[in-house]
């Protein structure tokens, strides 16, 4: 592989999600042109060898993942232990996100307190400060959308646009 084939596959590895050609080409400090010819290069060298890895498009972009064949070892060695009561307040999280935790306890009552902790510590939600607020904004990681297979939520439906 060329040096800037190897750059990409350690950008890829190092953003851990999809990324668009144009940011590609940006953190690799090259042209498109360049980056595309890198990711092809990139690319037809995993799909030509025997390898846990793939190099995959998706809508967002390109990204470095874990070939579909070995989801049930991940799973078997990093399973994730969450009681019903987190899931169902990562599933409000994730369907809801960005939902502030003041709302969130409106949804789901005062036992996201425990649940929220957890979830930010297994990495699949992610919180902030909102701007000029002292409450806490809550949303789901890209570590969640790889965990649980999901390319992209539904968006919830408005009324007032009806």
């Amino acid at each position: 592989m060329t040096r800037l084939a190897n750059t990409i596959e350690a950008i890829l590895y190092l953003k851990a999600q999809p990324l668009p050609i144009a940011k590609i080409a940006e953190f690799a400090r090259c042209d498109r042109k360049a980056a595309e010819e890198g990711l092809i290069e990139l690319m037809n060298d995993y799909a030509h060898r025997e390898t846990a890895l793939e190099v995959v498009e998706t809508p967002e972009g390109y990204c470095l993942q874990l070939r579909e064949s070995f989801r049930e070892l991940v799973n078997s060695l990093v399973p994730l232990d969450l009681g019903v009561g987190a899931l169902r307040t990562l599933a409000a999280i994730a369907l809801k996100g960005p939902i502030t935790q003041t709302d969130l306890v409106e949804i789901r009552g005062s036992g996201i307190y425990q649940h929220v902790p957890e979830l930010v510590e297994l990495g699949l939600v992610r919180k902030r400060r909102k701007a000029d607020s002292r409450s806490l904004v809550l949303q789901v990681t890209d570590k969640f959308y790889q965990y649980f297979q999901v390319d992209k939520l539904p968006q919830p439906f408005d009324s007032s646009t009806s």
